[in-house]
């Protein structure tokens, strides 16, 4: 099968939902599907107003249509509501071409708190962009009821993988010369320094040790004046980051509006347990103390993950294959000429373990 993958989110951008599509290419070709992604680096681009380091696709609904038209693919898939995205589901919509979708972050939670814009009104924008898609793919349970609860149709169950290789097992914390000889224990957080990953919640908490934070973002400068005690390591290459996440004690996973959350997994993957708030992502994925705990009191959780087996969490995250993910989520493409008409919700998980 031929597949377009449009996507506003791409490399050079660091964050979960490149991680996981640049993923899902690498398994999709092996299972024999030919994969193009049309990304903002193919367009002429602006940069993301508040987001340094994120760039858009600037007016590129025409020649998106052309090469979509010479790709002439089996299945499209939009995976962002970005410029790119809305400019694919106007070419589909004008073509009569049948597409899938997925919901990966919530803006509209990352809007309302950096701007103040109405929860309401993002998500009826958003509803609209994914009303003509004939499946809307969605990582866990929770957010699928969710989107249902909002008017969201066609919801289909697709949860992520973890590289497990990459992400190797240290039945101990592993010693690691990017943080030298720092006091234990050590808590880490990965992710991109922005509102919407509640990261000060960790930087406030009194809890014994290092506190390690790998990542870029439009906070950090302002975050790393007014917490000189806290060990900034910026951005990463994946094999340093891996070496990194098992040199931790507890991963912490501030964030309270987190869809998935694939850096939980990639910790948990090395062994290091996570410590969370029992939001959507962190939920579903530690799955009831497993890999992590949740938590209202974050520091409650942080001791609390401290008492559970590396191999335990290394256990949860093998329950998270590439292979399977990759399987399910061909399973929900649609052929581009097929009627553009969205069929039921799901209303079980599809079984990826």
């Amino acid at each position: 099968m031929r597949i377009a993958l449009v996507t506003d989110a791409w490399e050079p951008q660091v964050n979960g939902v490149v991680t996981t599509l640049r993923e899902l290419v690498r398994e999709l070709q092996p299972l024999g599907h030919a994969v193009d992604v049309l990304h903002p680096g193919l367009f002429r681009t602006v940069p993301c107003p508040g987001y340094p380091g994120i760039d858009l696709a600037w007016r590129a609904g025409a020649a998106l249509a052309r090469r979509l038209d010479a790709l002439q693919p089996d299945a499209i898939h939009i995976a962002t509501e970005g410029p790119l995205g809305w400019a694919a589901r106007r070419y589909c919509l004008r073509h009569g071409r049948a597409f899938s979708s997925a919901f990966h972050t919530r803006f509209p939670e990352i809007l309302h708190a950096a701007l103040r814009i109405p929860l309401r009104w993002t998500y009826a924008l958003f509803r609209r962009f994914h009303a003509p898609s004939s499946a809307v793919m969605v990582p866990t349970r929770a957010v699928r009821d969710m989107l249902a609860a909002r008017g969201f149709r066609a919801l289909r169950d697709w949860t992520h993988g973890v590289d497990t290789r990459l992400f190797a097992f240290h039945g101990e914390p592993h010693a690691c010369s990017r943080l030298g000889l720092l006091p234990r224990p050590v808590s880490l957080f990965v992710g991109r320094i922005s509102y919407e990953k509640n990261i000060e919640a960790f930087l406030r908490m009194d809890i014994p040790g290092s506190k390690v934070v790998c990542g870029v973002g439009p906070l950090a400068d302002d975050l790393q004046r007014r917490y000189p005690a806290v060990h900034w390591m910026g951005l990463l290459p994946r094999p340093v980051l891996a070496q990194v996440y098992a040199s931790a004690d507890v991963f912490v996973f501030p964030s309270r509006s987190e869809t998935f959350g694939l850096v939980m997994l990639e910790s948990m993957s090395c062994g290091t347990p996570v410590a969370a708030y029992p939001s959507d992502g962190p939920t579903e994925v530690l799955a009831h103390a497993q890999g992590g705990v949740c938590d209202t009191d974050l520091v409650q959780a942080w001791h609390r993950a401290r008492a559970i087996a590396r191999t335990q969490a290394r256990a949860r995250a093998l329950e998270f294959g590439w292979d399977a993910a990759a399987r399910s989520f061909v399973s929900h493409l649609v052929p581009t000429g097929s009627v553009a008409r969205p069929g039921p919700n799901v209303t079980e998980m599809s079984s990826l373990r």
